[in-house]
């Protein structure tokens, strides 16, 4: 792990994907090469990366943006969107063509299947990481990705994020395999039980397993594995052992950014001082609320939301 930051460091970069996402809800999915009838739509800000930036800003952490926007029709729903949240986008580019799209389909039981079109985030390059990163480092202590953008770039974006002296949390979705020296860059990966099972071969299905894939990451030089496993809470691994943050159990309408949700308040709470396993906790109930709304960046919670629901469920008597 890195070490404990200054507080004129607490900012959160975040360095990824922004989509236009596109939603439609019906009582069921349709089977292959069915059409069905939906019960509503929506089209708002998405994106892995712009998710977590949205979450983290509502945090209340000072948060920063690395990412590419079209300059086609969808490009003010963006800007607009993650402005509302407070984060700078001072290196957000906006690049000739289309902004990216998620596909989002959501059934009666909040379970949901996503086809994400990269398109202009496509066009992140390497000189706009250096430029944002150096710009950024005096300021910010911790630097979040996901595997949203090109691939071949998550390795420079790590590596760049660790010579600044930043915690470098990577949550690998949509899950793939890295070259071998990405992980000794990353200080926490944050992989979900399928993420972890595809990743590290390991079958993840409760708090035993997760473990197992947790040392998998552990032994590739990863600082320390978060493996979230749904209703089961999340798993934490370090070099110090294994420990389970249990769930928040809620009424789910739409499972859409929950992770997000999740790795936003989790970058944002390591940047302001938490430690590790207060930090899950914050970003357990965080995801748990996101689940109770529909769509994705308008169901992130605010801070306030979050502290009320956990103060609500610490007040509230064991049964």
């Amino acid at each position: 792990m890195a070490p404990a930051h200054p507080a004129d460091r607490s900012g959160v970069v975040i360095v990824g994907s922004v989509t236009a996402d596109v939603t439609t809800f019906s009582q069921r999915l349709p089977a292959r090469g069915e059409t069905i009838l939906g019960d509503q739509f929506t089209l708002m800000l998405g994106g892995k990366g712009a998710n977590q930036a949205v979450a983290a800003g509502r945090s209340g952490a000072r948060t920063s943006f690395v990412g590419c926007v079209g300059d086609d029709l969808f490009h003010d729903l963006v800007v607009d969107g993650l402005s509302e949240a407070g984060v700078d986008l001072a290196h957000l580019r906006t690049v000739p063509g289309p902004t990216g799209i998620a596909h989002i389909r959501v059934d009666a039981s909040a379970q949901n299947d996503i086809v994400m079109v990269p398109l202009a985030n496509t066009a992140l390059s390497t000189a706009q990481i250096d430029q944002a990163l150096a710009a950024l480092a005096p300021t910010t202590s911790v630097l979040l990705t996901q595997l949203e953008t090109p691939s071949a770039l998550t390795a420079h974006i790590t590596a760049r994020g660790r010579e600044h002296g930043m915690t470098v949390i990577l949550d690998p979705a949509p899950a793939a395999v890295l070259p071998t020296e990405v992980w000794s860059s990353i200080d926490i990966v944050t992989p979900n039980e399928t993420e972890a099972t595809l990743i590290s071969g390991i079958e993840v299905t409760d708090a035993a397993s997760a473990e197992l894939a947790g040392r998998w990451f552990l032994a590739q030089g990863v600082g320390a594995a978060v493996i979230t496993l749904a209703g089961q809470g999340s798993c934490v691994v370090t070099a110090d052992g294994a420990s389970v943050i249990p769930p928040f159990p809620v009424e789910a309408v739409d499972t859409t950014a929950a992770g997000d949700a999740y790795a936003g308040y989790l970058g944002a709470a390591l940047a302001n001082g938490l430690a590790l396993a207060d930090a899950v906790r914050l970003a357990t109930a965080a995801g748990a609320l996101t689940v109770t709304k529909q769509g994705a960046s308008p169901s992130l919670p605010h801070r306030a939301e979050v502290d009320a629901f956990l103060a609500q469920r610490e007040s509230a008597p064991v049964s």
